[in-house]
């Protein structure tokens, strides 16, 4: 048969086909006019099929004729592949690319705006070898009925679906007899390209990865939780034990220093227990100001770096002064109300005082620099005099002073410079990381682990400190 070109056809690509190529004719492998039993107007027709590619087969060429009357849209295994709206035309689909060797689904839904409506349909795939499949309009069709959820990708069919009905072989009344208007070639449609991030393993590792994800989250806040609950019950205890010292060790402090003078003034001016009482009345104020040191370590609100600032240098003030040094203070402006953890400031404070002593001690400085500033999550602060000075590489061995404030730093993750020449003073520089503490925090909520006993880290900070001032070898 021949095609007869349309004139003037919008939309449409019109071609002459040769009788000396029957495959390429438009009507060849056709079917015949297929419908519901029942055609009504403004119907729509769900109509599907499926097609076997025999296994290992190459395709080779696959041609796809078809025309509805009134419009359809097409579908192969789940993806339109176009639409159409004339019966008195074809609409040629080129699948040679789509198809592969399995089993592949057709689904055409159509629809009928009055009078007369079928479905014309032909799909001849050529094999590797000559071998040829057809798939025809005819009886083997299954009617979807409306409301059947992707019908479209369905493999298998409901055995209540029913079959077509033939409404008219092809040629045959009431649509065209001998060719159509036109052949409509369709876009040629290329294979999806599937990504990996569109196949399904990666889609379940993606899911067993948010999975896994949600569930460590869950594990975290439940953890933070916890380390938040164990930091407020931590602090609370700190402030009643800073309570307790204050309110009843202290008062009982000053009370024994009170009572020590009243029974010192009631004794002759040459009596040995006034030197007796005296020495205890002394004590007894030391005590009383290393407690103030104790207080200040154990209260919460001292938690900051302004307030360890602060005291670092009323401490020095009140350490030179005795001593005959002058002592300048340089204080960064970005010092502020920022947390300062109680192990932190306290290596730190004992480190400090340490190269505090050490210069009283051994510098002959009349004049000592102290510089405190904070810059790239690091806290430094410098210890500079003009003193003595010495040489670093000659300090004897045994000698626990220099080791000790860089032992101090170590544990912090920070360190410990110290830069001296004879007769140009010393500077002792020290330097710990903020961060430091947040990220044992971290370390402990993802181990699951309580937060470090406080009793134990004062005491063996208290223990050191014990040592050192009873070491006469310190330099």
């Amino acid at each position: 048969m021949l095609a007869r070109a349309a004139d003037n056809q919008p939309g449409s690509q019109k071609i002459q086909m040769e009788p000396a190529e029957p495959y390429i004719s438009p009507t060849n492998g056709l079917g015949s006019w297929i419908w519901e039993y029942k055609t009504l107007d403004n119907q729509t027709c769900q109509l599907w099929n499926t097609i076997e590619i025999p296994k290992g087969a190459k395709v080779t060429k696959a041609r796809l004729v078809m025309t509805v009357d009134n419009e359809f849209t097409l579908y192969l295994d789940g993806r339109e592949l176009g639409r159409g709206a004339e019966w008195r035309e074809l609409f040629v689909f080129d699948l040679t690319q789509l198809l592969t060797p399995g089993r592949h689904v057709v689904a055409v839904n159509c629809y009928n705006g009055s009078f007369f409506a079928g479905m014309l349909f032909g799909l001849q795939v050529d094999l590797a070898g000559g071998q040829k499949i057809e798939l025809k309009s005819d009886k083997t069709w299954s009617i979807v009925p409306e409301g059947v959820r992707h019908w479209e990708t369905l493999t298998e069919a409901d055995p209540a679906w029913p079959a077509a009905s033939v409404k008219a072989p092809l040629g045959g009344s009431p649509w065209w007899t001998t060719a159509p208007d036109a052949v409509n070639m369709m876009p040629s449609v290329q294979p999806l390209k599937i990504h990996f991030w569109g196949t399904s393993w990666f889609q379940v590792l993606l899911l067993v990865v948010c999975g896994l994800v949600i569930l460590v989250s869950l594990r975290l806040m439940a953890q933070l939780a916890l380390h938040k609950k164990e930091r407020f019950l931590l602090q609370r205890e700190r402030a009643r034990i800073a309570r307790d010292i204050h309110d009843d060790i202290g008062a009982r402090m000053t009370q024994l220093v009170l009572q020590g003078e009243v029974a010192q003034n009631e004794l002759p001016a040459d009596a040995e227990m006034r030197q007796h009482l005296n020495w205890i009345c002394e004590e007894a104020r030391g005590l009383l100001s290393t407690m103030d040191e104790i207080l200040w370590a154990v209260n919460p609100r001292r938690d900051t770096l302004r307030d360890f600032t602060d005291y670092v240098c009323k401490y020095a003030e009140d350490y030179l002064g005795p001593a005959g040094i002058h002592c300048l203070f340089e204080v960064g402006s970005e010092i502020s109300t920022v947390g300062f953890e109680l192990p932190l400031r306290r290596s730190l404070l004992m480190a400090v005082k340490e190269s505090l002593n050490n210069a009283v001690k051994h510098s002959g400085a009349t004049e000592l620099h102290l510089k405190i500033h904070w810059g790239d999550d690091q806290l430094v602060v410098v210890v500079q005099d003009n003193g003595n000075g010495f040489d670093p590489a000659a300090v004897a061995a045994e000698r626990n002073g220099l080791p000790n404030m860089t032992q101090r730093m170590r544990e912090l993750g920070g360190r410990c410079i110290i830069t001296s020449q004879p007769e140009k003073g010393c500077r002792v520089e020290f330097s710990v990381p903020l961060q430091h503490m947040r990220r044992n925090s971290w370390n402990w909520i993802w181990k699951g682990r309580s937060l470090p006993a406080f009793s134990t880290e004062t005491r063996n900070d208290r223990k050191d400190e014990t040592a050192q001032s009873h070491d006469p070898t310190k330099c």
